[in-house]
């Protein structure tokens, strides 16, 4: 085993070499002491990127290479593995270099989902050893369940997105001049909005051709279902999870209804029962894929009941699915706002009005408790369609006694670029 680990250090440092020129992630791990950092998110959205960064970070700041353990457990030379393999790897990791006994050392465990009983070696080393750790893992419920069971309060979760627009920004190597936006650059922003909205977000088809990035994005999604889904799960009806995804990525940004899919299923002669399919969509959400959201309301049995709309992890991964050269960028950009919100760490619902039914695409609850509407419009040149949202969102305005927000291109940019002015 000291042999493989010597081979897995040397590895490491070799990507580490990697991580020098490549574009930086607008994120950092959670500044609280003596917590686990963990890592959750889709596959491909970069966590193992993020894991890397955040080790090169602390060799920038002096850290010794031998201070730092960094093992991926998709390595098929470690794989199987349980309880019993990963202790031995973490105390031939200190066997190696026994200084390591009298100073703090920095742990990377990436994929850590695919140890069984994971969370019971992590405990014991960060309890007894002067240790930062960091895990990485692709199923939300998996970690969720350890986290709060095995390590008992000793972790704080990090979701990992695809590049938002900032980073794709500069990841496409978009520099924005300053001291203000021109009209030629706002247009410039604008026509890189619209990129984004149909190219998406994840680090390895930012740059690359149509077909490549289709092809490759729809691998993504293969493997989610494969690994995370089936394999997890021990699915036997694969026909009706696909068939979900599908219709699901296909629909951002609408409304889901699991009676209404369920009929579906039977005029296309797919067996499949309502149960089944909250199930699969629970595990969707589960791996990052797709994220349901409940209507607002003070009534638990009316957001249990309505119908839930649904939002993708990414808009390339809609587009990848789409075969139509009409580009809804609407629901796309509604889709962008939405994990803008989910990135800054806001509860979401969507509100429908009490008497006319209108719907407002988002209610937020900010981490500090403050509630928020916000109504998504794409085209404010459609003045039926901005007259209608605007209505919209003053009544929900109303009703609830809570500001909006009418979230327009314009306005998005000057949200998510810092300190400019469109």
């Amino acid at each position: 085993m000291k042999e493989l680990l010597l081979s897995l250090l040397d590895e490491f440092r070799d990507n580490l070499s990697k991580i020098k020129d490549s574009i930086p992630r607008d994120f950092v791990f959670s500044r609280i002491n003596n917590k686990i950092k963990v890592a959750i998110g889709m596959r491909r959205a970069g966590k193992t990127y993020m894991l890397l960064q955040t080790a090169y970070s602390l060799i920038q700041q002096g850290v010794d290479l031998h201070q730092i353990l960094f093992i991926d457990f998709e390595d098929d030379r470690i794989l199987p593995c349980d309880q019993k393999t990963l202790a031995t790897m973490l105390e031939d990791f200190y066997s190696l270099y026994p200084e390591n006994h009298n100073r703090i050392c920095y742990i990377f465990l990436d994929e850590i989902q695919n140890v069984s009983e994971w969370a019971l070696v992590v405990r014991r080393f960060h309890g007894t050893k002067n240790v930062e750790i960091f895990l990485s893992g692709s199923s939300a419920k998996l970690l969720s369940k350890d986290l709060h069971t095995a390590l008992r309060g000793r972790s704080i979760a990090n979701e990992i997105w695809p590049y938002s627009f900032n980073e794709y920004l500069n990841a496409v190597k978009y520099l924005i001049p300053t001291p203000l936006f021109s009209k030629r650059v706002k247009d410039q922003l604008l026509q890189h909005l619209e990129h984004y909205l149909t190219h998406g977000g994840f680090p390895e088809t930012t740059k690359v051709d149509n077909l490549t990035r289709r092809t490759t994005l729809q691998g993504y999604v293969d493997l989610v279902i494969s690994k995370d889904i089936i394999e997890r799960y021990n699915i036997q009806n694969i026909i009706l999870l696909k068939y979900l995804v599908q219709t699901l990525l296909k629909n951002t940004s609408c409304s889901f209804s699991v009676n209404k899919f369920a009929k579906d299923l039977k005029s296309q002669g797919i067996v499949g029962s309502k149960n089944t399919v909250h199930e699969y969509l629970e595990y969707l959400e589960d791996a990052y894929l797709v994220f349901p959201i409940k209507l607002y309301s003070e009534s638990i049995r009316k957001m249990q009941a309505n119908v839930r709309k649904v939002y993708a992890v990414d808009p390339g991964l809609v587009n990848a699915y789409i075969f139509s050269r009409n580009k809804n960028y609407g629901h796309l950009f509604e889709n962008i706002v939405y994990l803008q919100l989910r990135r800054t760490g806001h509860k979401i619902y969507y509100y429908l009005t009490q008497k006319e039914r209108y719907e407002v695409d988002f209610l937020t609850q900010t981490p500090e408790g403050e509630l928020h509407l916000y109504q998504v419009c794409w085209d404010i040149n459609d003045l039926e369609t901005l007259d209608r949202e605007n209505r919209a969102l003053n009544i929900a305005k109303q009703e609830l006694g809570i500001e909006g927000s009418l979230i327009t291109p314009d306005q998005f940019l000057n949200i998510v670029i810092p300190h400019r002015n469109i």
